[in-house]
């Protein structure tokens, strides 16, 4: 690309690039739009105007780094959840459509939005799933928590720029350690990938995402043992009528409704995503 390149001929050069590379057309736009900084609207009604020498250069460099391997996402250092935007650093997940199934099965467990409920999210990450929850419950409260330092200073970003930063609190610690009272959500998309089968994820993944924030250990549930051994000893507990949600692998719904069981909680209800994956077990008290 050149400076005297168009904005069309740029989305047609990098659309064809990264289809010789295999990769889809949505990728190619997100780039584009990105990078120069347009709307989608400028860049229809734009689309003869000239990309100049910093467009030129700044979008030859990121459309080497997504034919390379790097996810978008990584690349333009944000993504949308929920209908909401979020901010992203190596330390945090790329928020994925499947998570959008906590977020439902969550606000399903709270009939009135409007009350005051308690919200503990554990492994916070960038915070998507809390944010998402107060953007849909006025007067709730709720705590991110995380063992990475550098996550909850972008969860909190977030938090500011979706406007729910006055009503979320944000904590370093590992999962629950030092933390008490009761809670009428507490949700969880920890770690689930088992150790032995990183190595075959997609480079996408493999790569890029925060390592902390995939190995599940050896068979990849050691994170909902921890959370659950923690929420059936205390002091952390679910406050009456509250529920323990957690989002898990594909295949791991019935061993985490198990581990659930055997920690004296409520059988776990299991939903689906709409790939029809069991998605999300969700737990109450006894």
């Amino acid at each position: 690309m050149t400076p005297e390149t168009t904005r069309a001929e740029a989305l047609r050069q990098v659309t064809r690039s990264l289809a010789e590379a295999g990769i889809g057309d949505n990728d190619a736009r997100f780039l584009v739009l990105d990078v120069l900084r347009l709307t989608g609207t400028e860049l229809i009604l734009g689309g003869s105007q000239p990309i100049g020498a910093a467009g030129a250069e700044a979008l030859t460099q990121a459309l080497a780094r997504r034919r390379a391997g790097e996810p978008v996402a990584r690349i333009v250092g944000a993504w949308e959840f929920w209908g909401l935007p979020f901010g992203l650093s190596p330390d945090t997940l790329v928020p994925r459509a499947d998570t959008e199934t906590l977020v439902e099965a969550a606000l399903a467990r709270l009939p009135d939005r409007t009350c005051a409920a308690t919200i503990l999210d554990l492994g916070t990450g960038s915070g998507c799933i809390l944010v998402a929850l107060l953007s849909e419950c006025r007067r709730a409260f709720g705590v991110g928590v995380d063992r990475s330092e550098a996550a909850l200073v972008q969860a909190r970003a977030n938090a500011r720029a979706n406007g729910v930063g006055g009503r979320a609190g944000f904590v370093r610690t590992d999962w629950s350690a030092g933390l008490a009272g009761a809670f009428d959500l507490i949700v969880s998309n920890p770690p689930y990938i088992p150790a032995a089968t990183i190595a075959t994820l997609a480079p996408e993944v493999r790569d890029h995402d925060p390592m902390a924030a995939l190995d599940g250990g050896a068979d990849g549930l050691d994170a909902y043992r921890r959370i659950l051994a923690e929420v059936a000893a205390g002091p952390l507990r679910l406050a009456a009528g509250g529920t323990l949600l957690f989002e898990v692998g594909h295949v791991q719904a019935e061993a985490v409704r198990a581990l659930g069981r055997a920690s004296g909680l409520a059988p776990g209800h299991i939903t689906h995503d709409l790939a029809g994956h069991a998605r999300v077990v969700a737990f109450t008290q006894n």
